[in-house]
This record gives structure tokens, sequence and C-alpha cells, in this order.
């Protein structure tokens, strides 16, 4: 039985109702059983010229006042005791209406959770009561957020399996091209020229690249890596990605232009390798999908207590529908134009890890195709 009761919450409720009418009844029996007594002899005294000139007989009398003081308090107790019945009486139909309202919603939500951690993410549960939100109680609250929980569950699930295939596939396409060239070695068909020994070697710096990223990608998602935070100028950060990316931009035939206020911008305090590799991905993406004869522009301005950064291209554009997308890993706007061009497509996920590490923010925008797109990220200044 004890064990019964530890494992439902109806009867948890139905013995919590019989605890509350229980003590409930002791007090008022021995309220009762304290204060009748002298109610009732007060009550006689101011009867009692009366009761002696009608019984005429004082022991009459008195033992006509015990009895009445016995028939009443049998007539309390009684009272009491039918009060008690129906009081339990009420708690049990209470108890099962509560029960119904309260312990239904948790046993579904308990079997809901069961099938989601057996991998069923599509499992949902009803929202009792009202749909208006300031209307809505703890438990429509708690069932709203279980559906929360296992949306992102099953988006999780999805965004994993999304990984090994696009993983999968990355690997494959340098595989198969080394593996095909190399047999066509062995076999004669190819000659051993550089041009062959170029290619293996571009599809093996692929290989190699795409596991850098993936090792990076895993590092900063766990957070598992150290800031070297200092002090620096933004013009110095930018400075020095101009340097790095400026030949690249030259081969290419695209324009480079910095606008940075001449009075110049407080510090920012970063780690200037990290923030070095935000602005390589962010620029180094502008080049890529900028056109010969456009232009790549990098703005830096204050806002507020935040220094702001914008980077804005000519190029291909980002559609709306995938901007909110687009800083997920080994999401790409056009599959096969990012395929030729070699990024592993987990770019820009470092970015956004890295800058909000730093305690900014970043985020795109384009007007769409062929319109050109805007990534912009902001840093905290130095205090």
């Amino acid at each position: 039985m004890i064990r019964r009761i530890r494992s439902h919450l109806g009867w948890k409720l139905f013995l919590s109702y019989m605890i509350i009418i229980i003590v409930g009844v002791i007090v008022l029996t021995t309220a009762a059983e304290l204060t009748i007594p002298r109610s009732f002899d007060r009550h006689m005294a101011s009867m009692g010229s009366m009761m002696t000139g009608m019984m005429g007989n004082g022991e009459m009398g008195m033992d006509l006042n015990a009895d009445l003081f016995t028939n009443f308090r049998a007539a309390v107790n009684e009272s009491l005791l039918l009060a008690t019945g129906a009081a339990i009486v009420a708690a049990l139909v209470v108890s099962i209406l509560v029960s119904r309202r309260v312990v239904a919603p948790v046993h579904e939500m308990m079997l809901a959770s069961q099938r989601v951690a057996d991998g069923r993410y599509d499992e949902r549960v009803k929202v009792p009561g009202s749909s208006d939100i300031d209307e809505m109680d703890e438990l429509a609250g708690l069932a709203i957020s279980f559906n929360q929980m296992a949306d992102k569950l099953e988006k999780t699930e999805k965004m994993r399996r999304n990984l090994i295939a696009d993983v999968m596939h990355e690997l494959r396409t340098p595989l198969s091209a080394i593996k095909a060239s190399m047999e066509g070695l062995i076999d004669g068909v190819l000659s051993p020229d550089e041009t062959i020994y170029q290619m293996i070697y571009r599809e093996a710096d692929r290989l190699q690249r795409l596991v850098s990223d993936l090792q990076e990608l895993s590092r900063v998602e766990a957070g598992a890596y150290q800031l070297d935070l200092r002090s620096i100028g933004m013009g110095d950060l930018v400075e020095a990605v101009v340097a790095r990316l400026d030949q690249q931009f030259k081969e290419k035939g695209v324009q480079l232009h910095v606008e940075i206020p001449l009075t110049g911008l407080p510090n920012v305090t970063v780690d200037e390798d990290r923030i070095g590799q935000v602005f390589i991905n962010l620029v180094g993406n502008a080049l890529q999908y900028t056109p010969a004869g456009g232009e790549v522009r990098i703005r830096a301005f204050l806002d507020e207590r935040k220094i702001h950064v914008a980077i804005t291209d000519l190029g291909l554009g980002i559609p709306a529908e995938h901007l909110p997308h687009i800083f997920t890993r080994f999401y790409r706007v056009d599959k096969s134009r990012s395929r030729v061009g070699g990024g592993s497509g987990i770019g820009l996920t470092i970015t956004k890890y890295l800058v909000e590490a730093h305690g900014g923010k970043v985020w795109a925008e384009s007007q769409g195709i062929n319109k050109g797109s805007t990534f912009h990220f902001t840093l905290p200044i130095a205090t």
C-alpha cells in the first residue's frame, strides 16, 4: 500500500486532503471539548432561576441539567462525525477531479518523455487549459516547455544527421579524386606529370583544411580554448587582415576599401589571433563571392559602447530565406558553387562562436541575389 501511494500522485493528493481533514477534525474536536462545558454552564446559569421556578425541585433540576449537557455533547459529537464523513467523501471527489486535471497531463508528459528518450523527437504533448498566455497555469507552462525542448532536440538530431552526411560528402569528393588519379597512374592511363601531382596535392590539402576546420569547430563549440585578451586598436586589426589578403584581392581584380574614422576608435579587449581569424573568414568570404571588377568595403565605427564592424561586398548576395541559417555549420546557399570554391562550409560557424566568446554579436544582411551582402559584428570597447 505504501509503495502504491509513493508511486501514484493521485493517491498522494488524496492522502494530503485526508491529512488536512484529520487535522481539522482534531482541532475542531479539541476546541469543542474545551469550550462546550464552559459555554453550556454559562448558558444554563443564566437560565437557572427560570429552571428552578419551573422544576420546583432543585435536585430534579440538577439531574435535568446533567441530562441536557450529555445530550448536547452527544449531538455535537454526532454532528462532528457526520461532518467528518462528508469531508472524506468530498476529499475523495475533489482528489479524483484534481487528479484528472493535474495527474493526467503529468502522466502524459512522462510517457512522452520516455518516447523522446527512445529517439522519437517528433513527440509533442497537448497544452492543458486556456491558450491565452496570461491565463496559463504551471502545467500549461510545463507542457509548452516540454514541446520546446522536444522541438530543439528534433532540430539538433536533424542537424547531427546533416552534419554526418555533409562530412561524408566532403571527405568522399577529394578521396575519390585522389583514388581515381592514383588508379590511373598505376594502370598507366595517366602520365606522371606535374599536373597530376598538383591535382593530388590540392585534394590532399583540401582534406587537411577540412580536418583542421572540424577540429577548430569542435574546440570553439566546446569552449575548449583560452582567450589571450589584450587591448588593441581596431585599426591595427584591420591593417593586419588587409596586409594578409591584399595580394589575393589584386590577383582577382577586386578592390578593397577601408573606412575607419580619422579621429580613431577606442581600443577593444580581444584575442588578436582569434579576431584576426574572424576578419580572415569574413573578408575572405566576401572576396570569394565577389566577381572580378567588384569591390569589398570594411567599415568600423563606434556604436554606443561597442565597436561595430561591417564588411560589405557587391557579389552574389544571399536570398532572405537563407539569412537565418547562414551561420549554421555546412550550410550553403548554393551547394554546387560552394563545393567548387573549396570552402568547408563551417568558417562562418567558427566566426559566430569566436565573436560571441568575446561578448559580441554577428549577423548578415542582404538585399537578395546579385545585390551583395554585408556581414556585421560588434565587439565591446576596452574598459
